[in-house]
């Protein structure tokens, strides 16, 4: 069951300028910590582009979207973000904290 996918947030590829994150489970404010950790890895500082892979991603605090909205805004140098299947109220969650404005947001 979906339900049963535990909160984590894992760096799966960091070649050159690209990382890809896969995120999963309920992310709530507890895992925000653990979200600005992952995001202040320098594979992810070094990198240009971010993928967020939210596919198992079944819901999303509005604590973790602000962190990361911090994270991606605050980056040494500008990224280019794409968030990959996000479900529709992970969507709203992102537009609420004003990450849809950093980055391509798509289904």
């Amino acid at each position: 069951m979906a339900a049963d996918i535990q909160p984590s947030v894992t760096i799966t590829e960091a070649e050159g300028q690209r990382v890809v994150v896969c995120l999963a489970g309920e992310l709530e404010a507890h895992m925000a910590l653990e979200l600005e950790e992952r995001f202040a890895d320098p594979r992810m500082l070094q990198a240009r582009e971010w993928v967020l892979d939210m596919e198992a991603v079944i819901w999303l605090d509005l604590t973790c979207a602000y962190a990361l909205f911090r994270a991606a805004t605050s980056a040494p140098e500008p990224i280019a973000l794409h968030i990959h299947g996000a479900r529709r109220s992970v969507q709203h969650i992102l537009r609420d904290a004003g990450v849809d404005a950093i980055a391509t947001v798509n289904e």
